[in-house]
């Protein structure tokens, strides 16, 4: 799935139980950031598109640096769409305006790692464990048709559930600030 928005789905999902502990922005940017070397690979006709970034291993050095690197520009990315839903009335879809470390980490991390689980279930050319292990033991665990399917369903359950429980708050939250004014 290179630079997929399916792999979003799971974030989502992720997203709606978790709230403000699980970062959607840094998972995203997690997502584009693992999947630079087989975008790389493609252009360049590489016959292996799925190397280091695509281990464990890989994928926790690039958490760690889109941790650092790209916290700051995500609570930009959070703040802006914040901004821009309360400019058009929608405030009950905000969320708040920083990103904590650990929310980022959880969105960084999760992000990686599960890209790598869902990539292995699919792609050939992945030894997930390397170095310490060849193989891959997910590989065609499942059809990737199903996967797809299954990526796109937590996707939509995640966002339904997601706004639901904003909608549920929204009219607590207004009310709360009324009173404090």
């Amino acid at each position: 799935m290179p630079v997929t928005p399916l792999h979003m789905g799971p974030g989502m999902a992720l997203k709606a139980i978790a709230g403000d502990r699980f970062s959607l922005t840094m998972f995203g940017v997690a997502q584009v950031a693992i999947d630079i070397e087989p975008l790389v690979g493609m252009i360049r006709g590489a016959p292996e598109l799925h190397g280091w970034t695509h281990t464990y291993v890989g994928a926790t050095l690039i958490a760690a640096a889109v941790l650092v690197l790209a916290r700051p520009m995500c609570i930009r990315i959070v703040r802006w769409w914040n901004a821009e839903l309360r400019r058009n009335g929608l405030d009950w879809l905000a969320t708040q305006d920083r990103i904590g470390w650990d929310a980022a980490a959880a969105g960084a991390f999760v992000g990686t790692w599960s890209h790598v689980a869902l990539d292995s279930i699919m792609h050939l050319d992945m030894a997930p464990l390397r170095p310490f292990a060849g193989g891959n033991a997910l590989l065609l665990a499942t059809t990737v048709d199903m996967l797809y399917l299954d990526c796109l369903l937590a996707g939509i359950a995640g966002l339904g559930l997601w706004i639901a429980i904003r909608f549920m708050r929204g009219p607590r939250r207004r009310a709360g600030r009324a009173e404090h004014r």
